[in-house]
């Protein structure tokens, strides 16, 4: 009867090198890796992929928000569209619905100079 051929128990760096080929093979980090458990190269992958399952059950990946506000589909009306884009830039920098800009305020003047400054004048006698 053959003898079943029993892996020799890996050690010191070699034993550190397993660890971290399971634990990036399973997607984990080095330091996640450094925490395997196991004597061999197949307790070591085994133990990375249930150490990796439980990580991923454990904490879902959270949706993060998007950049910049919705886009695309998420987008509701006219506003994902070029004729809705035009209108919004023509809201934003205060054009009409033919692209002028509305006339200007006419400043109001009593006949001085608005630019001259108030201030008392002393006389250096």
């Amino acid at each position: 009867m053959p003898e079943a051929i029993t892996p020799e128990p890996l050690t010191g760096p070699v034993l550190e090198l397993a660890k971290l080929r399971a634990g990036l093979a399973a997607g984990l980090t080095v330091e996640q890796s450094a925490r395997l458990q196991g004597a061999d190269e197949a307790a070591l992958t085994a133990d990375a992929t249930s150490f990796a399952s439980e990580l991923s059950a454990a904490n879902p990946a959270p949706q993060a928000p998007r950049a910049g506000g919705a886009r695309g589909p998420d987008v509701q009306g006219t506003a994902g569209t070029v004729a809705g884009g035009a209108a919004r830039y023509r809201q934003r920098v205060g054009l009409d619905e033919n692209g002028n800009r509305p006339e200007p305020k006419p400043l109001p003047t009593d006949g001085r100079n608005p630019f001259v400054e108030n201030r008392a004048t002393w006389s250096h006698r």
